[in-house]
């Protein structure tokens, strides 16, 4: 049994910031759209969550705007969880507090009267508040007008004391014992890094406590007024699952999997009872869930195969097949993201990048064409609105017809499993609309996924598809969105309500007639995979571990020793897999196996001091003949970092011989870089953060998670699910009744009684139909015959 906390984050927006002197980040705007989605997994003992509002600046360090806070005790009180806009607070440096603090308490008899002894031993990932990316802290401890100070620890966030103090404890008092840590500075005022307030009276019962204790801020000042700092809109939802051993949700997988073998052929109703008992704000997240499982349990196609019969059998317009946002829909939009994010990244990636890079002014609708921002043709004349128009249709027509000739071009590139799920859909489809009249309705069923479901909203959010690392500005998502808009119109198969919508996309009309004869083409060969060439496929990619986060990461080497010792960070392409992480010179270039999976002990960030940078993380391993060995890598971006970290975290997650504590600095010279330790091999001065990970859709399958996520989904729709079931055995016993009465009045009619005098009753439960009538003429009176139809 596990216990686990998730938090769901999207942050939408911002509004009334402060004027700074805010970049591109977010298109040079006071009131910025992020529209940015986030899972999070944390241990369940985390207190807070917070929200920095930052001003990016390229030359100095980032102004920090505002924040705001969340508590988790809040967000348990919201089982719908916090949704709206927060007003964003000052940062007050003390209240910025992080870290904890070992203390050892106790009363001790004394010549007069007791003592309280106070031993202050260590503390641990304190803030860092000076420059070099640490702090220089020291302990005040006061009580009852009297106060001691431990002595100063250089450039540590993980100082350790051993210090102890003594206090008369004065009989009856109710001064409360108070424990600070402070960072020294020489010029400057000190800086508060927290503290931690005793009840005295509380320990005299006790006699004796020790422990980490967690550092409080300073809430003694009073708050700059809410509202002058901007608001910022969120959607934050906490869900704490308890995880049963996997035997506990057999019964609920064997029914599901039971249900989805069998398909439309079977007696099951259950998907369509779980998407009409689904709100739509619930149907993406119980999508993903069980697409998931399925996926564990290598049933997806048939999951996916099920649902598209369901929805075929209700659709009797086929313009309006998997328009709206059906179970299908949603599980089919999970698939694609779970199953072909690579191959998504391999045909849109390059010309994703290449707009960025040109940042080119693109416009089509004449009402939008600001000719001032375009610039100048030549020396001295500048361009009209018709040659800015001609020049965007020219620079999208390129931009459309790159992108269909890659996507032309990747039929072998797209995974097995897509392959054989829209060979399915095609087939379902044709099945259902076999006329000449919806010949290109096969075609429009596969685009509907393949263009409006994944490529167009990649194209206008690249970063939310992890294809680009920041949002586009202005100029760049202008030209994203006609872009996506131009994919649309092909993947409508240039209907003429597509047309009609926007004339100014005329231009791009040859294009995109060409571009439908040649999507018609990649689609017929794209589901053109026989069984056994589906097999065959999925056999040999099965062979090959998928990987599971690739990209450019910086490896620290060490040159020469003693005095002459120096250090530098070498650029190669690491691919983590679910057997190892493995480096080359390039991404093409034959890899070479770093670090065994199985080997792997931990996976944390490095203090900003040791490297003088802030997005460095340590992999601590041990090499084959068991020595502990540590690999520093440096990432681009924090983004970047957090990334790796997650997915370092994950595929170990399940490893013996995890380590509890580590270093978060390094080994140099003749100490730790953190807490000043002599001894290398000392277990670590910081706890490990193996549970803290970002979810991603190329995440290690759960089934266990997502058996209780579908587990608490129909446990919360428990009495809907009731109703539902007597509504459905009570028209079952109608059925029955019907039927029986319908044979009943055959055999009479065979037995040539008189049918309007018959009397029929059946019970309300299943069972034999009683029916009374009279005999014919001539039968003794009163004599009835009573039959029993079973």
């Amino acid at each position: 049994m596990a216990k686990r906390s998730s938090l769901s984050i999207r942050i939408v927006e911002g509004k009334n910031l402060p004027a700074k002197d805010m970049t591109a980040t977010v298109w040079k705007t006071l009131c910025p759209f992020w529209g940015e989605e986030y899972q999070v997994h944390l241990p369940p003992t985390f207190h807070t969550v917070a929200f920095y509002i930052m001003d990016e600046d390229a030359l100095s360090r980032d102004d920090v705007i505002g924040k705001v806070c969340l508590s988790r005790d809040t967000l348990a009180s919201r089982p719908k969880g916090f949704s709206g806009w927060a007003h964003l607070t000052e940062v007050d440096p003390d209240e910025e507090v992080q870290g904890e603090i070992h203390l050892r308490l106790e009363v001790v008899p004394g010549t007069h009267a007791c003592r309280l002894r106070c031993s202050v031993l260590e503390a641990r990932d304190l803030a860092p508040k000076d420059r070099n990316g640490a702090s220089d802290p020291f302990v005040r401890v006061r009580y009852n007008g009297r106060t001691q100070e431990t002595s100063i620890v250089k450039k540590s966030c993980y100082p350790r004391w051993n210090e102890t103090f003594e206090f008369e404890l004065a009989e009856g008092a109710t001064e409360a014992l108070c424990v600070e840590a402070w960072d020294w500075d020489l010029v400057s005022r000190n800086d508060f890094l927290g503290k931690v307030v005793f009840n005295v009276q509380r320990l005299c019962t006790a006699q004796q406590e020790e422990g980490w204790f967690r550092l409080q801020p300073d809430q003694s000042k009073s708050r700059r007024e809410e509202g002058n700092l901007g608001s910022l809109q969120l959607e934050v939802r906490l869900r704490d699952e308890t995880v049963l051993p996997s035997g506990c949700y057999q019964p609920l997988v064997q029914l599901l999997c039971h249900e989805v073998k069998l398909g439309t052929q079977g007696p099951g109703q259950l998907m369509p009872l779980i998407e009409e008992m689904t709100s739509t704000e619930c149907r993406q997240e119980v999508a993903t869930n069980l697409l998931k499982l399925f996926l564990g349990q290598g049933l997806a196609k048939d999951f996916l195969d099920l649902l598209f019969q369901l929805e075929l059998s209700r659709t009797s317009e086929a313009n309006t097949l998997f328009r709206s946002n059906s179970l299908a829909s949603k599980s089919m939009e999970s698939f694609l993201k779970v199953a072909g994010m690579r191959y998504l990244h391999g045909v849109l990636g390059p010309i994703i990048d290449r707009i960025f890079e040109e940042k080119k002014y693109v416009e089509l609708d004449p009402s939008k064409v600001e000719v001032k921002d375009v610039g100048c043709s030549g020396l001295h004349r500048p361009q009209t609105e018709a040659e800015v128009l001609e020049q965007s249709a020219q620079t999208l027509r390129v931009h459309l017809g790159a992108l269909l000739s890659a996507l032309c071009r990747s039929v072998r590139a797209c995974p097995a499993a897509v392959r054989a799920t829209f060979r399915q859909l095609f087939r379902r489809v044709r099945e259902r609309f076999p006329s000449a009249q919806h010949q290109n309705v096969p075609f429009i069923a596969v685009t509907s996924f393949l263009c409006l479901r994944f490529f167009s909203p990649a194209i206008m959010a690249p970063k939310l598809f992890h294809l680009r690392e920041r949002h586009a500005d202005a100029r760049t998502s202008r030209t994203l969105l006609l872009l996506a808009k131009a994919v649309q119109n092909v993947g409508n198969m240039d209907t003429p309500a597509s047309r009609a919508k926007e004339a100014w996309m005329e231009p791009l009309q040859p294009t995109v007639r060409q571009g439908v004869a040649q999507l018609k083409d990649f689609i017929a060969k794209l589901v053109d995979i026989e069984e056994k060439e589906e097999l065959d496929l999925q056999r040999a990619l099965s062979l090959q571990a998928p990987p599971v986060k690739e990209g450019p990461l910086f490896i620290h080497r060490t040159k020469g020793k003693g005095p002459l010792m120096s250090s530098s960070f070498k650029k190669l392409y690491f691919s983590l897999t679910t057997e190892a992480l493995s480096f080359s010179k390039t991404p093409s270039s034959k890899k070479s196996a770093l670090i065994k999976l199985a080997n792997i002990r931990a996976a944390e960030k490095v203090e900003e001091k040791s490297f003088g940078s802030s997005h460095v993380m340590q992999v601590i391993y041990t090499d084959d003949a068991g020595r502990p060995q540590t690999a520093y890598l440096q990432c681009k971006c924090v983004n970047e970092l957090n990334q790796w970290l997650s997915a370092l975290r994950k595929v170990s997650i399940n490893n013996t011989g995890l380590l509890g504590s580590y270093h978060p600095g390094v080994f140099r010279g003749d100490k730790w870089s953190c807490c000043h330790q002599r001894d290398k091999t000392d277990l670590g001065c910081d706890k490990t953060r193996s549970r803290v990970t970002l979810q991603e859709w190329n995440d290690p399958l759960d089934h266990d998670l997502e058996a209780q996520l579908i587990y608490r989904h129909l446990l919360g729709m428990e009495a809907a699910l009731r109703q539902k079931h007597r509504e459905l055995s009570a028209l079952a016993d109608l059925l029955l009744g019907l039927t029986s009465y319908l044979r009943a009045l055959s055999m009479l009619s065979s037995l040539k009684l008189s049918l309007p005098s018959c009397c029929l009753w059946a019970s309300p439960s299943p069972g034999p139909l009683q029916l009374l009538c009279p005999l014919p003429e001539g039968s003794s009176p009163g004599v009835r015959l009573a039959c029993s139809l079973t």
